[in-house]
């Protein structure tokens, strides 16, 4: 008898709660089987609802749960990459138009 994907998830998350034992941080209560849930204090000294949850997989036939974390993983590095490039290109731009308009503005005084 296979035990169903509902009972199987919960038990999943029930034991990463248990493995962060969250239910006995001061102040995180629980709020559903997914989930726990905080206020904290922003920076702006706003109270805020903060929520920890826990998100299982869906079983794929294509890849194993490994080769699926790994995937995760190697797209997000990939898209991080990515961002840190396309910042360092508008930096290096920005450097530049600021030094032609520096410069711009050198031979805009010289011409007075």
């Amino acid at each position: 008898m296979k035990i169903s994907k509902a009972v199987v998830d919960s038990n999943i998350r029930s034991a990463i709660f248990s493995a962060l034992n969250i239910a006995n941080i001061e102040n995180f209560q629980k709020i559903n089987d997914r989930q726990y849930g905080v206020i904290v204090e922003d920076i702006n000294g706003e109270r805020r609802y903060a929520r920890v949850g826990v998100i299982v997989a869906e079983q794929r036939e294509d890849m194993t749960a490994d080769e699926l974390m790994a995937s995760e993983i190697a797209d997000y590095n990939a898209k991080q990459e990515a961002k840190a490039k396309r910042a360092a290109e508008r930096a290096e731009k920005a450097a530049k138009d600021k030094a032609k308009r520096e410069a711009a503005k050198d031979k805009e005084k010289e011409g007075e």
